[in-house]
């Protein structure tokens, strides 16, 4: 009878520490269940493949090396095909048919925007998103973790160097007609702003089209020595490429990182020049930072046939910080728990690059790099007056 007793206490225990442990949603013993919706098919799919291939080449290397706090990471993924309405569907099956503990990659700012309202009425943390979308950021919202530098400050940095190392005055936008298009339009007014400057011209197009046309001709009509572009890679390489055969030889293009450099350029094929691209992630030819180091080599575990890219870095940067936040948010892990690990996160060096957060401060990178395409690969641009000759 005694025997029994204790066998009963002892259940009762063993319940209690379980739902201690298992306090929110996708949480068990073993596992820790994470969701994520993205682009893999459609015009869009580069990036959301990509993405997720960088995630999972780092949690596959930490599952291998006994996960984190004794639990495997496990991520469900749905395609989105880059649209925000099938966003939130998948972002709603996620939490309340799948049950994820917290969400991770979300590739969009049309896609994210609308999902959003979901995630945070959830109470659930997404971590590292492939926008740098200002309305994502600023006001903070509590459940989203950035990884990434701003389309703001990408916005800014290319438009110093126009200004200040080319001269440049006359500099038009050509932009997707969606939040992302008005998110990096609204990024380079604001740092032409700085110069007394303002747009000499707009075009634009629509979401997961290829109608360049009409905003093309707005665009020629206006003669601009440089033109900010925001898209996906089809769209802009169609532009560029139709706008050099219509007598803009000499005008330099600029995009920002989230077009999916790569991709961009198979799609230009020959006219790669004066294309410049800013990235938020240090060039994955830096073989000397560690880093870049781990990232190829897990990569090449992971995905064999796949090249190294931009997107996939920026996704294998997303797991690290995901995963620094696992560990510190230890093993009684809870949603409000990961976020205020993450907020602790202060000055950590990731191999070469420095991540810092805050209570008011969620975004861990604000650096960035601007490239131009030179035999066949991105390098860094270190001669200014050689661009448009």
């Amino acid at each position: 009878m005694r025997h029994k007793a204790l066998l009963v206490v002892f259940s009762l225990l063993m319940l209690s520490v379980n739902s201690i442990i298992a306090a929110d949603p996708g949480i068990t013993n073993d596992q820790i269940l994470l969701g994520s919706s993205l682009p893999l098919e459609g015009s869009a799919s580069f990036l959301g493949i990509q993405t997720s291939h960088g995630l999972m080449a780092y949690i596959n290397y930490v599952n291998e090396h006994g996960g984190v706090n004794g639990r495997k990471i496990n991520v469900k993924f749905y395609n989105d095909n880059y649209d925000p309405l099938t966003c939130v569907l998948n972002t709603k099956k996620l939490l309340e048919q799948d049950k994820v503990f917290a969400l991770t990659c979300y590739v969009g700012t049309p896609t994210a925007v609308k999902a959003q309202p979901v995630w945070v009425n959830a109470k659930v943390p997404v971590v590292g998103f492939f926008t740098g979308a200002e309305v994502l950021r600023n006001p903070l919202v509590h459940y989203n973790i950035h990884i990434r530098a701003s389309y703001y400050e990408e916005a800014k940095v290319i438009i110093d160097y126009f200004v200040n190392e080319l001269k440049f005055k006359k500099i038009a936008v050509f932009y997707q007609y969606d939040a992302f298009g008005e998110a990096v339009k609204k990024g380079t007014e604001i740092a032409l702003e700085k110069y007394g400057i303002t747009p000499v011209g707009y075009g634009s197009f629509d979401r997961n089209t290829v109608n360049i046309e009409e905003g093309l001709k707005k665009i020629k009509n206006t003669d601009p020595e440089a033109v900010i572009m925001v898209g996906t890679y089809d769209p802009l390489s169609k532009f560029v490429k139709e706008a050099k055969k219509n007598g803009m030889s000499k005008t330099i293009f600029h995009t920002v990182s989230f077009v999916g450099p790569e991709a961009l350029k198979e799609e230009l094929g020959k006219d790669t020049e004066n294309v410049i691209v800013t990235q938020v992630m240090p060039p994955y030819t830096d073989i000397n930072m560690i880093l870049i180091s781990q990232y190829l080599t897990f990569l090449k575990k992971s995905y064999p046939q796949d090249s190294p890219s931009f997107v996939s870095l920026e996704g294998f940067v997303n797991a690290v910080v995901l995963v620094e936040g696992l560990k510190k948010a230890g093993k009684t892990l809870t949603r409000e728990g990961l976020i205020d690990a993450v907020e602790n996160i202060k000055s950590l060096d990731i191999g070469g690059v420095t991540i810092s957060y805050g209570a008011d401060d969620h975004v861990g990178l604000n650096r960035v790099w601007i490239t131009k395409i030179q035999d066949g690969k991105f390098v860094g641009i270190k001669n200014w007056q050689n661009i448009g000759k």
